[in-house]
């Protein structure tokens, strides 16, 4: 066997071995869906999505934890994504290269790879009781656009790498300033690698329970939160609740409650892959 073949033979084998590993995790995933509906199926209901939780299961459900999440993961985004990719413009398009940016970046990396669990005791000591929050609405946003934030920021940094450098050149050459270079010819090229990130920020951000166990969210909810200082339950946190508990029906709505949260999550990433497919063809209908 000469070298080439031989070459090509470990690649067929290298190959062999992708594949197999994504069909066994998909095979796992599969499995693992299909028990969940199964499981989940006897209480997904439309009284299951309008009633408040209950210690009664039948009448038991998961508005105020839709409705919770839903509210938090806006103030989520709202809070982690304007600060993250400004944060991301200014170390990439304004700063020039030194120790403390590199400090900055190499924190940056850092702070992404930091487990949940440590943003829940931040928040609970500079949100909660630091600022006096409360366990509020508020406090669980801010902890988890904490969470998020580096994920964001990173992404972002990375979207507007890849924008060559002849875009901004092009600007420079026709009078832009440098802000009018950034908002007019970079970033447009950077926006769909940046809703990359954020769809998996958000989707992250959106099943965590370790940090919001820590700022002490409710487990127990039988109201929607008015304003962002109410307390408030989330989808993870319901689920965690009911899955603590011995009786199997309680066991069965959280299968019911994992569905809805799947639904939830898969709508949020719809919607973001909609504005990266919109805002990718808008920039080919211009180019």
């Amino acid at each position: 066997m000469d070298l080439k073949t031989r070459y090509q033979f470990l690649g067929l084998i290298f190959q062999t071995f992708c594949l197999a590993a994504n069909v066994t995790a998909l095979l796992f995933l599969f499995v693992l869906i299909a028990g969940v509906l199964a499981d989940g199926a006897e209480y997904l209901s439309l009284d299951f999505l309008q009633n408040y939780p209950s210690r009664t299961p039948a009448k038991a459900g998961i508005l105020s934890a839709i409705v919770g999440s839903i509210f938090m993961m806006g103030l989520t985004a709202l809070f982690a994504i304007p600060t993250g990719i400004g944060a991301a413009i200014y170390i990439e398009e304004y700063a020039s290269e030194s120790r403390l940016i590199r400090f900055i970046k190499l924190n940056i990396q850092n702070l992404a790879g930091v487990p949940s669990i440590v943003y829940g005791i931040l928040g609970l000591t500079l949100f909660v009781r630091g600022l006096e929050l409360g366990r509020s609405l508020l406090a669980g946003s801010l902890t988890m656009a904490l969470l998020i934030l580096p994920v964001i920021t990173i992404s972002a940094q990375e979207a507007l790498r890849a924008v060559p450098d002849s875009f901004r050149l092009a600007g420079f050459g026709i009078g832009m300033t440098r802000w009018q270079v950034v908002r007019n010819m970079v970033l447009p090229v950077a926006v769909p690698g940046m809703l990359t990130g954020i769809i998996l920020a958000l989707s992250r951000a959106i099943g965590e329970t370790a940090p919001l166990i820590m700022i002490g969210a409710l487990t127990f909810v039988a109201f929607l939160p008015a304003s962002p200082m109410d307390g408030f339950t989330v989808l993870p946190i319901q689920i965690f609740n009911w899955t603590s508990r011995p009786q199997t029906d309680f066991h069965a709505l959280a299968a019911s409650g994992i569905i809805v949260l799947l639904v939830v999550l898969l709508a949020m990433n719809a919607f973001a892959i909609f504005l990266r497919v919109y805002f990718r063809n808008k920039l080919k209908h211009l180019a």
